[in-house]
């Protein structure tokens, strides 16, 4: 193909992508996708896969043509792989390494040079030309594809509008934006498991040339209150159950009793060693290259809120808890009421030691709170007096330790003056109303010294990455639920605009170009965007019935 112009959309309802290349001879549409189970629908879907990307080619206008070239490269591309053409000639495989791909599909699949295959198409108005890579786990693996590339991506589309259908309950404003959030989210969600990564990739960084690159294919229960709200109110109980379950299971048992592990493979493994891969000279030079975690070690006092607030919110939707899941979540809350005073690593994941952050004192709370109210179905265990004795405890400490006078807004951390805007969580998990005066000051505050346009945020002063977009989607959350939704839907659809062409979200935003940062595409950042429509929605509601003269009692 030569020179063309191209616009990108996914098929409406699906995570499909869609591609229409544009050029002097013609037009085409390609369509790419990872691949269901056949027939699978609804909630089913993701649960058995057939470990297959999908790619049609269909004619628009006249004849276009088209060069396809295919070079695997597993483990990192630490192995080469040799090339055959496939039992009976039908399409091309690798040998060697601990994986098979093949590929299949139309065209003259050609082996070259033993290291890769190139074929060419020609693509008239109305035909189609397709192909799937089909992969294969194990040395000896065999990998010859059965499915048909064309019926399968046609199947794969059925699949997630089935999903998407029985997933339409949400009836706020942002329908489209939150929709397309849902689809996000049901897409990083390991489906046998519920567990859900942070990102689908490694190593992008936070600050390109430099070496805050992380691997995020991993499921942090960091995320675990704001995550099953959104997923509650973007597409059903039934995700957010099972994402409950999930985390249940992976963490009830753990080798330190003083904290719990705070990150986990999608499977439920602990072991995340972080290592670099040397041979990779990273995006735009961002060295290094990240495998694994070692966020897994840390100690991160929040989680024990995380995850006692989901066991709430599936008690408030009528979900049993089961005996090990509530036995669980009193451990934790027991954790919580011993260990909230002591120092620790913080959501942002600090590796220069740790410290008294307000969040991680204010998330303890979260855990005595919640498990005051679910003592009566938690187990026999369950001390309900002493933690409501240390959950006001934590509350005066963070209300007289956290504020700062100098600065006229509750700090990132116990007797400090430094501004983090992750305290914009502090109304949004229960812990001050934005009626409360230093609450809304602490807003005000955060809002002109961390930001240049009051919309991009950075994650706390000094920071030298860039803006932190879930914090904006925050900033529009208290906005709504301080009574100001004008407000707070500018700053959401400020925020808004620096999703990609697909409506996609990363991690961080460059506030000067614009440019997106960090690990794509970003569930907390879709995950914020979701609940800050919730509230947008509720603050409007509540502002015309107050317009109409309607009681709020």
């Amino acid at each position: 193909m030569g020179d063309f112009e191209a616009e990108r959309a996914y098929l409406e309802g699906t995570m499909a992508v869609a591609t229409t290349f544009r050029t002097d001879e013609g037009a085409v549409r390609l369509v790419d996708a990872l691949a269901l189970e056949p027939g699978a629908r609804g909630h089913d879907i993701g649960l058995r896969s057939p470990h297959a990307l999908l790619r049609t080619v269909e004619g628009l206008e006249g004849e276009v043509r088209l060069d396809l070239e295919w070079a695997p490269r597993p483990e990192y591309a630490l192995v080469v792989p040799e090339l055959m053409q496939g039992e009976g000639g039908r399409g091309v495989q690798t040998a060697g390494g601990p994986v098979t791909l093949a590929l299949a599909g139309d065209g003259d699949l050609r082996i070259e040079d033993g290291a890769c295959v190139r074929a060419e198409v020609a693509v008239r108005a109305g035909e189609r030309a397709s192909w799937l890579t089909q992969l294969a786990s194990g040395v000896t693996a065999t990998s010859e594809p059965d499915l048909d590339p064309a019926a399968t991506l046609d199947d794969t589309v059925a699949a997630w509008r089935s999903w998407s259908a029985e997933h339409d309950a949400y009836d706020g404003p942002y329908r489209t934006e939150v929709a397309r959030s849902a689809l996000v989210i049901q897409a990083l969600t390991y489906a046998p498991t519920g567990a859900v990564v942070a990102a689908p990739t490694t190593s992008l960084p936070e600050l390109p040339g430099g070496d805050l690159n992380w691997d995020y294919r991993y499921a942090w229960l960091r995320d675990a209150s704001l995550m099953a709200r959104a997923m509650s109110a973007a597409a059903c109980a039934d995700e957010a159950e099972r994402y409950f379950e999930f985390m249940c299971r992976a963490a009830m048992s753990y080798r330190d009793p003083r904290h719990v592990q705070v990150v986990y493979g999608v499977d439920g493994e602990r072991e995340l060693d972080e290592r670099e891969l040397e041979h990779f000279s990273g995006w735009r030079g961002s060295r290094p290259v990240r495998v694994g975690n070692a966020a897994w070690g840390q100690k991160q006092l929040d989680v024990l809120g995380e995850v006692t607030a989901v066991a709430e919110l599936m008690h408030e939707r009528g979900i049993e808890i089961e005996p090990a899941s509530a036995m669980f979540a009193r451990k934790l809350v027991d954790l919580a009421a011993e260990h909230w005073g002591e120092p620790d690593s913080g959501i942002w994941e600090g590796r220069a030691g740790e410290h008294d952050y307000t969040l991680s004192k204010v998330m303890c709370w979260v855990a005595l709170d919640r498990g005051v109210r679910l003592a009566p179905v938690l187990d026999e265990g369950a001390d309900r007096d002493r933690w409501a004795e240390v959950r006001d405890e934590i509350r005066d400490a963070v209300r007289q330790r956290a504020w700062s006078e100098r600065r006229g807004a509750y700090a990132g951390a116990l007797d400090s003056d430094r501004l983090d805007v992750a305290v914009l969580l502090l109304p949004i998990v229960g812990f001050l109303p934005m009626d409360d005066e230093r609450m809304r000051a602490t807003v005000d505050v955060v809002r002109r010294e961390l930001s240049a346009d009051g919309v991009l945020l950075r994650r706390w002063e000094g920071a030298e990455d860039g803006a932190f977009l879930p914090a904006s989607f925050w900033l529009a959350e208290c906005l709504a639920r301080g009574g100001e939704p004008d407000e707070a839907r500018a700053v959401f659809d400020s925020a808004c605009a620096h999703a990609n062409d697909l409506g996609l979200l990363s991690e961080e935003v460059d506030p000067r170009s614009g440019e997106l940062l960090g690990n794509f595409p970003q569930a907390l950042s879709h995950v914020a965007l979701v609940t800050a429509a919730e509230a947008t929605g509720a603050a409007t509601a509540c502002g015309r019935r107050r317009s109409a003269g309607v009681s709020e009692r």
